[in-house]
């Protein structure tokens, strides 16, 4: 477990920093992809709620921080973000095909609508209108993303079912 956390934690660390510096200003369609958020997504998929949860507060406050946001807006969505989308992997079947491209698409949406409620609430202003004209290329860029991330996360989180099967001592006789 100690070693997932440090997997993850370092993983984060790498999209966060690869987003403010390096995807922060690429814009597609006017959409831009978010690569932590696609990655959070398939970490908590693999581990779970309380996992997912951890590694999106950790992830939001990094991202906070890189990017000089207000501070504690994106570690809480993702933090949010990170035990919803646990708790569908535990309740769910992980092995699904579908399962972290559906996770994506929706967290995407809710992604876009929860900072602009946020940034509302704290008094801010929200553009709504731009925000909601950039979520179809962001979407469509974040689903681009999610097939070699969710292989690179399968890789580096196994599902825990092999792992405990491969440490299963089998009696002879």
């Amino acid at each position: 477990m100690i070693a997932d956390g440090l997997k993850a934690a370092i993983g984060l660390f790498v999209c966060v920093i690869v987003q403010s510096s390096i995807l922060g200003g690429v814009s597609v369609l006017a959409g831009t992809p978010d690569l932590v958020l696609v990655a959070l997504v398939c970490v908590a998929l693999l581990r779970g709620s309380v996992f997912g949860a951890v590694a999106g507060f950790w992830a939001g406050l990094l991202l906070d921080t890189a990017t000089l946001g207000t501070m504690g807006v994106t570690a809480l969505l993702l933090t949010v973000f990170g035990f919803w989308i646990g708790r569908y992997g535990e309740t769910t079947a992980r092995d699904r095909t579908h399962a972290p491209f559906l996770s994506v698409l929706v967290v995407s949406a809710l992604a876009v609508t929860g900072e602009l409620v946020l940034d509302y609430v704290l008094g801010q202003a929200a553009p709504a209108r731009d925000a909601f004209a950039t979520l179809p290329a962001t979407t469509v860029l974040n689903l681009i993303l999610t097939l070699p991330v969710y292989a690179l996360a399968r890789r580096l989180f196994p599902p825990r079912e092999l792992a405990d099967r491969a440490r299963e001592v089998r009696l002879l006789g």
